[in-house]
């Protein structure tokens, strides 16, 4: 039996959307199967697994959404122009994807093993060449000294932590959805501003 193009397509739809919604370890294939509107057998021909299809999925999720991230860290901008753009185009991102953050932590918390075999997870990651920057601008005295690792994960948290308590941020200030488009948009200016002036030079 050949496969369906329409077919495959609705099964990987459904998946993604329980992916995000549930965490790939709580959505079960019979799930996938009920949403997609197909049977069990039909799942399994198409993708074999539920794991399959979480790679299909995954690999093409963070690939789509994170290329543009990795072209700015391998660019030839001056650092300051690399994390204003960083910090913008990732916020972008998940304004887009909102549900991206608690996919991508559920992933992460699976296992070391299976975040290993998966070669797309380092795009979510530095890149060799914006930590090298760091390290030679921190030796130029153009910045002060700063551990590359620390450094991203900062502006990592101060990223994407808003989008992962999004819910308590909209509870307690009282904020709808434009509420909190506004609120992410500020942070466009507002997070670079907080990197850079901690890595001026002392």
């Amino acid at each position: 039996m050949a496969k369906n193009k329409n077919t495959e397509q609705k099964i990987f739809d459904a998946a993604t959307e329980l992916f995000l919604e549930k965490g790939v370890d709580r959505t079960s294939v019979r799930e996938i199967a009920a949403k997609a509107g197909i049977n069990l057998a039909l799942m399994n021909y198409y993708f074999r697994s539920k794991e399959n299809l979480f790679d299909t999925i995954f690999s093409e999720l963070v690939v789509k959404n994170t290329k543009k991230l990795i072209q700015i860290l391998d660019s030839d901008q001056s650092l300051e122009e690399k994390i204003r753009q960083y910090v913008a185009a990732y916020i972008d991102m998940l304004s887009e994807n909102p549900l991206l953050v608690s996919f991508v932590m559920s992933i992460l918390h699976r296992s070391q093993d299976k975040i290993t075999e998966k070669k797309a997870v380092s795009n979510l990651y530095s890149t060799d060449k914006f930590t090298q920057q760091i390290i030679e601008e921190g030796k130029k005295g153009n910045i002060r000294k700063t551990n590359p690792t620390q450094f991203f994960v900062d502006m990592l948290s101060l990223i994407a932590f808003p989008f992962a308590i999004k819910l308590l941020i909209m509870d307690k200030n009282q904020f709808g959805e434009a509420d909190f488009r506004e609120f992410v948009r500020e942070r466009k200016t507002r997070v670079p501003e907080m990197l850079i002036s901690n890595l001026k030079p002392e």
